[in-house]
């Protein structure tokens, strides 16, 4: 697949993203040293879904594309790693529409990968740990994991 293909893509995407973008989320691609806009390389924001216990908090994403993108997914993780059942310790993302080998399919496009990982917050897949204690809690201990969840919504509130 040419190179041109990924870049082009994602600048519509960019183009999409600005006309209609889901409120309290922000996307925006990172800047280089020489202040040239690198399209495969993008700062995210997503806000916790209203009326649950990750409202209030505002999830920083990287989302990392390959030249080989829309045929491959971006590598997105949160900048800051949450407690949650499906999210690494290190930030990596445990979601079927941003794996290559499971849910992953080229008409997906940045919008859709955001919103998903917004509802992965309040619907984790206890299938799929990427957490052992964040999924324990989940399972076995729901107002712990409902505390813990709150307390991330905190930390990660937008400072005024």
């Amino acid at each position: 697949m040419s190179a041109g293909i990924a870049r082009a893509r994602l600048a519509e995407e960019r183009k999409s993203w600005r006309k209609d973008r889901p409120i309290g989320f922000y996307a925006k691609p990172v800047t280089n040293p020489d202040n040239s806009m690198n399209l495969l390389e993008w700062e995210c924001g997503i806000p916790g879904p209203k009326g649950t216990d990750w409202e209030g908090g505002v999830y920083k994403i990287a989302m990392v594309f390959t030249e080989d993108y829309p045929s491959k997914p971006p590598v997105c993780y949160f900048e800051s790693p949450i407690f949650h059942p499906n999210v690494f310790t290190d930030g990596a993302i445990c979601l079927s529409i941003i794996n290559e080998e499971y849910g992953w399919r080229p008409s997906i496009n940045m919008k859709q990968i955001l919103l998903g990982i917004q509802s992965l917050l309040d619907s984790p897949n206890p299938d799929s740990p990427a957490q052992e204690d964040a999924n324990w809690l989940f399972l076995n201990n729901r107002p712990e994991y409902i505390r813990r969840v709150r307390l991330e919504a905190k930390k990660h509130a937008l400072q005024e």
